[in-house]
């Protein structure tokens, strides 16, 4: 067949560009697509580390990302500046992931100019749009907007079947973000940090912290790291690694509360490669993310969630992760407990992960092609 379908892929931060790695190396290996990649780079550095670990150089670059960039800046931008790109290489079909400013102005760009959406991870609720804040609006607007959806799991697709969407446009896959942990996590992988290379993983039991969301901003960040200077003093094998996020008002109370503690090994944001393999070897998980809770379940590694509502309730049912908020006892009761009883730690770390084997990928551009094959013999 000479003619292939356009097919554009449109991203613009660290997680999205994760996620959408192995679907767009998987649309390579398909004759049936032509595969364009345009990113917005709504975050730039974090982006960029990702498109090289996987070898992604994207056909369109609008290079958004500017110093104290608002929602309405991002909104904005990627708006328009998709415009110009979408005029001109008039794609069949536009490819959006999950729950971003860059996902939302995308759709909505694609509807402008009549151009189908297919969402990438469509589905999560929390049906609190303040939390997440932008990201649960981001992806109710997209999933109204998209004419293809892509859900991680069945409660995702029951969700969308909630709200209206069209059954025979929802489509089961499992979560993209598996593929591309298994492609990323090597068995002997060096650490280029060697702070972290030097390690022992097996006398110390490692903690992994992850915290940027923007309503634990403050007080409660501050309630989460006073949690774990009680952990750290609580267990003398312990060992707490936090690559603390740019944002200066998270590291602002993270050198407050944790800067010069004992055990406590504060490091900048690591690439996608290293956190990948770091991940491996943790014992335990505390993070705001949303990756996280799907990733983590994936190695083994059970996940403590410092948030009080999350999108991901699958996680939940399997036992693979908690909610625990911010509030500084539950948080050390419940890494307390992980950390003392051998049952309730296997209990979450060999629950089965929901979110698939890592062949979603593939699932998602099979279907793609038999749908395109199929208009294109109507």
């Amino acid at each position: 067949m000479s003619f292939k379908f356009k097919v554009m892929s449109v991203f613009g931060t660290r997680p999205e560009a994760i996620k959408m790695a192995p679907v767009v190396l998987e649309l390579k290996n398909h004759h049936t697509f032509q595969p364009l990649v345009t990113v917005t780079a709504q975050h730039r550095d974090m982006l960029d580390q990702v498109l090289n670990l996987f070898n992604i150089v994207p056909d369109f670059d609008l290079n958004i990302m500017a110093q104290n960039q608002t929602l309405f800046d991002i909104t904005s931008k990627a708006l328009l500046g998709l415009k110009s790109v979408l005029d001109q290489q008039k794609p069949d079909l536009i490819l959006v992931h999950g729950d971003t400013t860059t996902t939302f102005a995308a759709a909505l760009a694609a509807f402008y100019l009549h151009i189908p959406v297919a969402h990438v991870e469509a589905g999560l609720r929390t049906r609190n749009k303040y939390s997440p804040f932008p990201e649960e609006i981001n992806r109710k607007l997209t999933g109204s907007l998209a004419d293809i959806h892509f859900a991680p799991t069945q409660i995702a697709k029951d969700n969308l079947l909630a709200e209206g969407v069209d059954q025979n446009s929802i489509f089961v896959t499992g979560n993209t973000v598996i593929d591309a942990l298994f492609m990323t996590v090597k068995k002997n992988f060096t650490f280029a940090d060697s702070r972290l290379q030097n390690i022992d993983f097996k006398k110390n039991r490692v903690i992994l912290v992850t915290t940027h969301r923007r309503e634990n901003l403050g007080e409660p960040l501050r309630h989460v790291y006073k949690a774990l200077k009680r952990l750290i003093n609580t267990f003398n094998d312990l060992l707490v690694i936090f690559p603390v996020h740019k944002n200066p008002n998270v590291r602002q109370v993270v050198n407050e509360e944790l800067g010069g503690v004992d055990r406590v090994l504060l490091i900048d944001p690591l690439d996608y490669e290293p956190f990948a393999n770091l991940m491996a070897r943790s014992n335990l998980i505390l993070t705001d993310s949303g990756g996280l809770q799907e990733e983590a379940p994936a190695l083994g590694v059970p996940v403590l969630v410092l948030r009080d509502t999350t999108e991901r309730p699958e996680a939940i049912a399997a036992g693979t992760v908690k909610l625990v908020g911010t509030d500084s006892d539950n948080v050390f009761n419940a890494a307390n407990l992980l950390l003392t009883n051998e049952f309730e730690y296997d209990k979450m770390a060999k629950a089965a992960n929901p979110y698939g084997d890592g062949t979603a990928a593939r699932k998602i551009v099979s279907i793609l092609e038999d749908r395109f094959l199929s208009l294109g013999n109507s």
